[in-house]
């Protein structure tokens, strides 16, 4: 991992000498600064400063998307999500990641004081990650996606995150990352006894208040 590059990305802090962290993945095509705005909205006052990260994800070619150019945590190949995974590039991006968690270390945050979060595909690689990491996080918070190579999760998995909480939440009328497939995800991880916490909103492929104020009580309840 210490050949990985560390990912360009934006901070902000909710407090001087933050003890916490949260590295927050964005999706397909966006970078950082799609969920910088957020933070003020999550209210966190009170519990511990935090430092939020939004990396940029690498730009590479989208098989989806006609093989445009884009950042991106890895290809898509078509629609069905389940179908054609790009195992290979999901990994890439996990070391990219773990990168990530590896700097709030060396910044002086424990890993058990750092919550992953992620929208769409930076949902994925939550979850592909944050279930696979060697030391306990804080928290996941999965927005709006999907839990990628799952039939793989049970083999790689790390003990020391088998009880770490995941919130989930999903837009009932989502057309890119359909419900049924958060739902299938979600499925998986409660099988495997993974404490999920899930939540639906009507809304589409995106974030709504509402869901702003349950991330909010989740995040101050795993960071406190």
């Amino acid at each position: 991992m210490t050949d990985t590059p560390l990912l360009d990305s934006i901070e902000t802090t909710t407090g001087p000498e933050p003890t916490r962290a949260v590295i927050f993945l964005h999706g397909l095509g966006a970078d950082g600064n799609d969920f910088f705005p957020v933070v003020p909205e999550l209210k966190l006052q009170g519990i511990p400063a935090v430092r939020f990260v939004f990396p940029h994800a690498t730009i590479q070619p989208v098989t989806i998307n006609g093989g445009m150019s884009m950042r991106s945590w890895y290809d898509i190949k078509q629609a069905d999500l389940t179908r054609r995974e790009d195992e290979a590039g999901i990994r890439v991006s996990q070391q990219h990641v773990e990168r990530l968690i590896a700097r709030e270390n060396a910044r002086g945050i424990a890993t058990e004081h750092i919550a992953l979060a992620g929208f769409s595909q930076g949902c994925a690689m939550t979850l592909h990650t944050g279930l696979r990491h060697p030391d306990k996080l804080a928290g996941l918070v999965a927005l709006s996606g999907y839990l990628p190579i799952a039939d793989m999760l049970d083999a790689e998995r790390s003990p020391a995150n088998a009880a770490t909480p995941v919130f989930m939440g999903h837009g009932t009328s989502d057309p890119v990352v359909p419900l049924a497939r958060a739902e299938a995800s979600r499925d998986r991880l409660t099988a495997l006894g993974y404490p999920v916490e899930w939540h639906t909103y009507p809304m589409p492929h995106s974030v709504c208040v509402p869901e702003l104020a349950d991330i909010s009580a989740f995040l101050r309840k795993v960071l406190a």
